[in-house]
């Protein structure tokens, strides 16, 4: 009988450190994934302000990492090429050439 009880806590306690190196390895596989989305989504965010910095002289970009549409009235929209794609609605002031951000929003397929 004490065999079977000895038997039985030694399964269970091998059971639960399989349970918790499966749920280390899925916490891992989770912070890296999270690491790198934030590291895309920073590189978005840094590719829209430096269209928005040089939308009056858009000439000056020489690899354009975003996609540039006039949507009327001195409003332009900002999209950026790569995933995760990011969308501003922006004003640009005519007389001194200054964008200001409207509003934002992440595209989604």
């Amino acid at each position: 009988m004490i065999i079977a009880w000895v038997l039985s806590v030694l399964v269970l306690c091998s059971s639960l450190i399989a349970y918790l190196e499966r749920m280390t390895a899925l916490e891992m596989i989770s912070v890296h994934t999270m690491l790198e989305s934030q590291k895309e989504f920073i590189n978005a965010e840094k590719a829209l302000s430096e269209c928005e910095q040089y939308l009056s002289n858009i000439a000056v970009l020489e690899n354009n990492p975003c996609y540039i549409k006039f949507v009327g009235k001195n409003l332009w929209l900002l999209s950026t090429k790569q995933k995760p794609q990011l969308e501003v609605l922006v004003a640009l002031d005519g007389d001194s050439g200054t964008a200001t951000r409207l509003n934002w929003r992440q595209v989604f397929e």
